[in-house]
């Protein structure tokens, strides 16, 4: 069912497409790149080797990463895909 001048199916393309966006850029700002650390950048403890061997670019110890997936992110920004604002321009 579409409402105004939208055509059916919109809102779900809108929908899909910014938790698209919202993926892909998750996917860029947390995949692990380059060669492993041996050491801990945040409290420079070994790293153990099956970590290294698990996912390439590894930089922090388990601990430290916990704490890191722990902490709330903060975001900024505006959907404009689903605001009527962005529909008038």
């Amino acid at each position: 069912m579409a409402g105004g001048w939208a055509r059916d199916g919109a809102v779900n393309e809108q929908i899909d497409a910014s938790i698209q966006d919202e993926l892909s850029r998750l996917r860029a700002t947390t995949a692990p790149r380059g060669e492993s650390r041996t050491h801990c950048v945040e409290c420079e403890e070994p790293i153990p080797e099956p970590r290294r061997a698990a996912l390439s670019g590894v930089r922090l110890c388990i601990e430290c990463q916990n704490e890191r997936d722990a902490a709330p992110v903060v975001r900024g920004g505006v959907n404009r895909r689903g605001s009527k604002d962005s529909q008038l321009k």
